[in-house]
Protein backbone atom coordinates (compact mmCIF):
# COMPACT_ATOMS: atom_id res chain seq x y z
CA UNK A 1 0.00 0.00 0.00
CA UNK A 2 1.47 3.36 -1.32
CA UNK A 3 3.05 5.24 1.86
CA UNK A 4 2.02 8.89 1.90
CA UNK A 5 4.31 12.17 3.85
CA UNK A 6 3.74 15.41 4.37
CA UNK A 7 6.50 17.80 4.55
CA UNK A 8 5.28 20.71 6.50
CA UNK A 9 7.46 24.10 5.58
CA UNK A 10 7.24 27.09 8.12
CA UNK A 11 4.57 29.82 8.08
CA UNK A 12 5.56 32.41 5.76
CA UNK A 13 7.37 30.50 3.58
CA UNK A 14 7.14 31.86 -0.30
CA UNK A 15 4.89 29.39 -2.35
CA UNK A 16 5.92 28.33 -4.91
CA UNK A 17 9.67 28.90 -4.34
CA UNK A 18 9.43 27.20 -0.90
CA UNK A 19 7.52 24.40 -2.29
CA UNK A 20 9.50 24.40 -5.74
CA UNK A 21 12.86 24.28 -3.40
CA UNK A 22 11.43 21.49 -1.28
CA UNK A 23 10.61 19.04 -4.35
CA UNK A 24 14.00 19.45 -5.83
CA UNK A 25 15.66 18.12 -2.50
CA UNK A 26 13.35 15.47 -1.99
CA UNK A 27 14.08 15.10 -5.73
CA UNK A 28 17.87 14.97 -5.34
CA UNK A 29 17.44 12.82 -1.98
CA UNK A 30 14.90 9.99 -3.60
CA UNK A 31 17.03 9.95 -7.26
CA UNK A 32 20.40 9.06 -4.91
CA UNK A 33 18.38 6.29 -3.12
CA UNK A 34 17.92 4.46 -6.66
CA UNK A 35 14.07 5.89 -7.07
CA UNK A 36 12.55 7.29 -10.06
CA UNK A 37 10.25 10.43 -9.46
CA UNK A 38 7.33 11.38 -10.81
CA UNK A 39 6.79 15.52 -10.25
CA UNK A 40 2.85 16.28 -10.63
CA UNK A 41 2.89 19.59 -11.20
CA UNK A 42 -0.49 21.14 -13.38
CA UNK A 43 0.25 24.80 -12.85
CA UNK A 44 2.56 24.86 -15.90
CA UNK A 45 4.52 28.09 -14.13
CA UNK A 46 5.11 25.55 -11.44
CA UNK A 47 6.38 22.69 -13.71
CA UNK A 48 8.84 25.53 -15.26
CA UNK A 49 10.21 26.53 -12.25
CA UNK A 50 11.35 22.96 -11.29
CA UNK A 51 12.51 22.40 -14.18
CA UNK A 52 14.96 25.12 -14.22
CA UNK A 53 15.69 24.72 -10.58
CA UNK A 54 16.37 21.33 -10.87
CA UNK A 55 19.60 22.30 -13.09
CA UNK A 56 20.80 24.90 -10.49
CA UNK A 57 19.29 24.58 -7.19
CA UNK A 58 22.14 23.08 -5.58
CA UNK A 59 26.21 24.16 -5.89
CA UNK A 60 27.49 21.42 -8.56
CA UNK A 61 24.02 19.43 -8.59
CA UNK A 62 22.44 18.60 -11.13
CA UNK A 63 19.30 16.10 -11.06
CA UNK A 64 18.59 13.70 -14.48
CA UNK A 65 15.08 14.86 -15.46
CA UNK A 66 12.52 15.25 -18.49
CA UNK A 67 9.39 16.96 -18.98
CA UNK A 68 6.02 14.60 -19.72
CA UNK A 69 5.90 13.70 -23.19
CA UNK A 70 4.72 12.05 -25.53
CA UNK A 71 7.72 10.91 -27.48
CA UNK A 72 9.63 9.52 -24.48
CA UNK A 73 11.92 7.23 -24.87
CA UNK A 74 13.49 4.93 -22.54
CA UNK A 75 15.37 4.53 -20.39
CA UNK A 76 13.33 7.28 -18.73
CA UNK A 77 14.79 10.07 -16.39
CA UNK A 78 15.38 9.52 -13.04
CA UNK A 79 12.69 12.42 -12.32
CA UNK A 80 9.72 13.12 -14.82
CA UNK A 81 8.32 16.25 -14.43
CA UNK A 82 4.13 16.07 -15.68
CA UNK A 83 0.59 17.36 -15.54
CA UNK A 84 -1.30 14.55 -16.62
CA UNK A 85 -1.10 10.63 -15.85
CA UNK A 86 2.34 9.53 -16.00
CA UNK A 87 3.92 6.13 -18.15
CA UNK A 88 3.32 2.68 -16.44
CA UNK A 89 7.16 2.49 -15.58
CA UNK A 90 6.98 5.43 -12.83
CA UNK A 91 5.57 3.80 -9.63
CA UNK A 92 8.39 4.40 -6.85
CA UNK A 93 7.84 7.89 -5.66
CA UNK A 94 5.38 10.61 -6.74
CA UNK A 95 6.06 14.18 -5.49
CA UNK A 96 2.36 16.20 -5.69
CA UNK A 97 2.84 19.62 -6.00
CA UNK A 98 -1.35 20.24 -6.84
CA UNK A 99 -3.90 21.18 -4.97
CA UNK A 100 -5.79 17.86 -5.55
CA UNK A 101 -4.77 14.19 -5.38
CA UNK A 102 -4.26 12.95 -8.37
CA UNK A 103 -6.27 9.76 -9.31
CA UNK A 104 -3.17 7.70 -10.05
CA UNK A 105 -1.79 8.39 -7.12
CA UNK A 106 -2.11 4.58 -5.45
CA UNK A 107 -0.07 2.99 -8.22
CA UNK A 108 2.97 4.63 -6.57
CA UNK A 109 5.00 2.94 -3.15
CA UNK A 110 5.10 6.55 -1.61
CA UNK A 111 3.80 9.67 -2.64
CA UNK A 112 5.83 13.13 -0.77
CA UNK A 113 2.73 16.01 -0.22
CA UNK A 114 4.34 19.81 0.57
CA UNK A 115 2.45 21.73 2.52
CA UNK A 116 3.62 25.61 1.97
CA UNK A 117 3.13 28.03 4.47
CA UNK A 118 0.39 30.05 3.18
CA UNK A 119 -2.94 29.48 4.32
CA UNK A 120 -5.14 28.35 1.87
CA UNK A 121 -2.45 26.18 0.84
CA UNK A 122 -2.61 24.61 4.05
CA UNK A 123 -5.95 24.04 4.46
CA UNK A 124 -5.98 22.38 0.58
CA UNK A 125 -3.31 20.42 2.53
CA UNK A 126 -5.34 19.11 5.04
CA UNK A 127 -7.90 18.23 2.60
CA UNK A 128 -5.82 16.13 1.06
CA UNK A 129 -4.11 14.47 4.26
CA UNK A 130 -8.38 13.83 5.11
CA UNK A 131 -9.16 12.17 2.05
CA UNK A 132 -6.08 9.56 2.49
CA UNK A 133 -6.45 9.04 5.80
CA UNK A 134 -9.80 8.31 5.39
CA UNK A 135 -8.81 5.24 2.75
CA UNK A 136 -6.34 3.95 5.27
CA UNK A 137 -3.32 4.85 3.69
CA UNK A 138 -0.06 4.79 5.53
CA UNK A 139 0.57 8.90 7.00
CA UNK A 140 4.22 10.82 8.42
CA UNK A 141 4.55 14.07 8.85
CA UNK A 142 7.95 16.04 8.86
CA UNK A 143 8.00 19.75 9.87
CA UNK A 144 10.65 21.49 7.96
Amino acid sequence: MTRVDFYILPEGAKPPEGAVMTACKLCDKAAGAGNRIYLYAPDPAVADSVDGLLWSFRQGSFVSHERLSQALEEPLPMVLIGSAEPPEQCHDVMINLGAEVPPFFSRFERVLEIVDGDAAQRAKSRERFKFYRERGYELATHNL
